[in-house]
């Protein structure tokens, strides 16, 4: 079992927080306000997302709701847990891992699954699902996972500041769903706006690292590695779930996308609005960190997604194109025919 970890968990890293006259804790404040208006635009705009017709139609046919619930809640929290354990890190660290692990799927989720050619219904619905879902599903992880550390007195979880900010998630999710469902298109510039703010909200977040807590950028090696492996983990082992519960093919790559990308957002509101600064220092980066791999594990797989997928249609085209001259009376003008992907749709029709 490997311990790279050298820091301590006393204040005094040269952070903000420290300084005398209240400066550091006036900026916290200041912060946790900023931050909750923002994450709560975020998910206001998720809640755009959400078409009541097509989300009725998956709870219907709940199959792959029920593969991503088990991935997003079952695997990623185990995951978690046994990469912070494995690579021994502090618990204060840890518990930053598991939030990380039992976060909802984010608006990176759905860019990269269309860019995979993916379920697109599914993907915005699994996100949708997921979110209201963790409200409760992340304080039983907690509970489940670092109940050893807190009887052994190493960490207290504040499960009353975790619950307080989730519970004031649902009802921007609700207010979304109902624009959704009766302004349809401001709902897509909400989701537009929405959008930016997620990236100005982890530009803030990243500022705020830097700035108020200075130490948090001296990490060990060990949060660099689960940073960068957790995401991959999480892509790979959900595809090969839903591959052996026989899910099709755009099915598959969904519930992978949605598994693996993680709502960076959430988390790191999550700990800056539940945890006290000293605690903070140890774990603010590990979001960030996150969200580096898993957009750049993101962009791996839709470039060799990408690539595959136009070598096999010009092989199709050819052989296409090959068919066509080779068969008597046929008039090859017309254009060719793309059967490049019909597996995936025939797929999608035997599953509806």
């Amino acid at each position: 079992m490997l311990n790279n970890s050298s820091l301590d968990t006393t204040v005094g890293n040269g952070s903000l927080v420290d300084e005398p006259g209240g400066l550091g804790s006036g900026l916290h404040r200041t912060l946790s306000v900023v931050l909750t208006i923002m994450l709560a635009m975020v998910v206001f705009s998720l809640g755009c997302t959400v078409e009541v017709p097509k989300l009725w139609f998956h709870l219907r046919k709940p199959w792959g709701i029920l593969v991503g619930f088990i991935c997003q809640f079952g695997l990623m929290p185990l995951t978690a847990y046994l990469l912070a354990t494995g690579f021994g890190v502090q618990p204060v660290q840890a518990v930053a891992v598991i939030i990380m692990g039992c976060c909802p799927g984010g608006i990176i989720s759905n860019i990269i699954t269309y860019w995979l050619d993916g379920d697109m219904d599914l993907s915005i619905t699994m996100t949708s699902c997921s979110t209201v879902l963790g409200m409760g599903m992340m304080p039983l992880c907690l509970y489940i996972y670092t109940h050893s550390w807190v009887e052994a007195g190493s960490i207290k979880i504040p499960y009353f500041n975790i619950g307080i900010t989730l519970i004031t998630l649902v009802v921007p999710v609700a207010c979304g769903v109902a624009v959704n469902y009766k302004w349809p298109k401001a709902a897509k510039m909400i989701l537009r706006v929405g959008s930016v703010v997620g990236g100005l909200l982890l530009l803030v977040v990243g500022l705020a690292s830097a700035l108020l807590y200075r130490g948090s950028w001296y990490t060990d090696s060990s949060l660099l590695i689960i940073g960068s492996v957790f995401p991959l983990i999480g892509y790979s082992i959900s595809f090969i779930i839903a591959v052996v519960l026989r899910q099709p093919w755009p099915r598959c790559r969904t519930i992978a996308m949605e598994t693996g990308a993680q709502n960076v957002q959430i988390c790191s509101t999550m700990l800056q609005l539940s945890f006290p600064p000293e605690q903070l220092i140890h774990m603010f980066t590990f979001p960030l960190i996150y969200g580096s791999f898993q957009l750049l594990n993101g962009l791996l797989l839709v470039t060799a997604y990408q690539i595959y997928k136009q070598m096999h249609l010009r092989r199709t085209a050819d052989a296409s194109g090959q068919e066509l001259q080779t068969a008597p009376g046929v008039d090859s003008g017309h254009g060719e025919i793309n059967m490049g992907f019909e597996n995936d749709h025939k797929a999608v029709r035997t599953a509806s």
